[in-house]
């Protein structure tokens, strides 16, 4: 008997004639995933991928704990391969499933016979290993409505496969199958999650954070930096765009009314980002706003930053709450580096009394006080970037 990790498909299983293309890159960035984890052999049929370990070295469960995190998988199921024999299967199932079946009160049995030359039908399956498990495990009952274990085994081609454990995969679409986008990285609660949203739909998530020394720390750098090291673990490798701001930021103080500090603000790190997509071949901005959330992001001030935008910009967390939001930083990891009491650059300067209901001609009368143009060159001459690569050092970039 051995082991092996059946990998099924989420919505890719949905695609029609462009399926092969995101299958590839599906199986693509699992192999990058599993590479220092050991080698491994790939297959494919039936909307599945078959992984399986080529040496002592290559750890399943380490394996299973990765594949959890990548984006197009709608399950995962560790098994054991048999030859298409019920009576094998049947003579190892007790010590197969031992330890799934441990404390457990009831169970059900599932088959899929997808090889229809199998001599048992679905419904025969069942009854011959739910009989078996009965047998070795005279403790526990049947449940078909809502077992605490369920035991399935395929019949497919090659082989039959058991298994007592499927894990729900991550869903979605594979990384880098919808193109690229740059993330509005603050070091807050949202823009972790909103990264996380659109990496989902099948975006390469890239970075950029604008700092404003001495007026933000480097503790407030580095807090920023580990969010984006916690974000590959779903994301895969990032690109960080570390932007110097004090001088637009000095600029807007200085020249600008003091109610459109932040939607001045905010449209000028949308200028800047939009030159850094053109430049680096993003299609579009995200950001990890919420209506009404603060003052920055009512429907009138959204309005004002999107008009400083060429580019789309995605609002992924747009109808969501903080509550909600809340608990998917809980589960990707990022809520505890979030609320690290560092501040970013968005609260430098930030006005009393900020324009709730801002109107576009009187924020671009109030911004015209200033030419930024020099500013926002000078800048993206000066931002520096560096690459976090899933489970490795960063690597700067000049």
């Amino acid at each position: 008997m051995k082991e092996l990790i059946m990998v099924k498909y989420g919505e890719i299983a949905l695609k029609g004639i462009n399926k092969k293309t995101f299958e590839d890159m599906l199986q693509s960035n699992i192999k990058r995933r599993l590479k220092k984890i050991g080698q491994f052999g790939y297959e494919r049929m039936q909307s599945t991928i078959y992984i399986e370990p080529l040496n002592e070295e290559a750890d399943v469960e380490a394996a299973t704990d990765a594949l959890k995190k990548v984006f197009g998988i709608g399950a995962i199921q560790k098994c054991a391969v048999y030859p298409k024999d019920i009576e094998v299967v049947k003579a190892d199932l007790g010590e197969y499933l031992k330890e799934a079946l441990e404390g457990a009160k009831t169970f059900k049995i599932e088959a899929k016979r997808a090889d229809k030359t199998f001599p048992l039908t679905s419904p025969e399956i069942q009854q011959t290993l739910g009989d078996a498990v009965l047998d070795a495990f005279p403790e526990i009952g049947v449940d078909v409505h809502n077992p605490d274990v369920t035991v399935r085994l395929e019949i497919r081609d090659n082989g039959a496969y058991l298994s007592a454990k499927r894990i729900t995969g991550a869903g979605g679409m594979p990384v880098g199958s919808s193109g690229k986008a740059l993330l509005m990285l603050s070091g807050g609660i949202d823009s972790p999650v909103a990264g996380y949203m659109m990496a989902k739909r099948g975006l390469v998530v890239d970075c950029i954070h604008y700092v404003s020394p001495p007026y933000t720390s480097d503790r407030a750098l580095t807090k920023v930096q580990k969010l984006c090291e916690e974000m590959t673990d779903f994301c895969g490798d990032i690109m960080f765009y570390c932007v110097p701001f004090t001088e637009i930021q000095e600029a807007i103080r200085d020249n600008c009314p003091e109610e459109y500090f932040t939607v001045i603000m905010r449209r000028l790190m949308i200028k800047i980002a939009d030159r850094f997509c053109k430049k680096d071949g993003y299609g579009a901005m995200i950001t990890g706003e919420s209506l009404a959330q603060v003052a920055s992001q009512t429907l009138s001030a959204i309005d004002c930053t999107n008009a400083a935008a060429e580019l789309p910009v995605f609002r992924p967390l747009i109808g969501m709450d903080k509550i909600e939001i809340t608990e998917i930083a809980r589960k990707i990891g990022t809520f505890e580096t979030s609320i690290l009491p560092y501040e970013d650059c968005c609260t430098v300067f930030s006005p009393k009394h900020p324009r709730t209901k801002p109107k576009l001609e009187d924020v671009l009368k109030a911004e015209s006080a200033f030419d930024f143009d020099a500013l926002i060159e000078k800048a993206v001459a000066e931002t520096t970037v560096k690459r976090y690569k899933y489970g490795e050092e960063t690597v700067f970039l000049e």
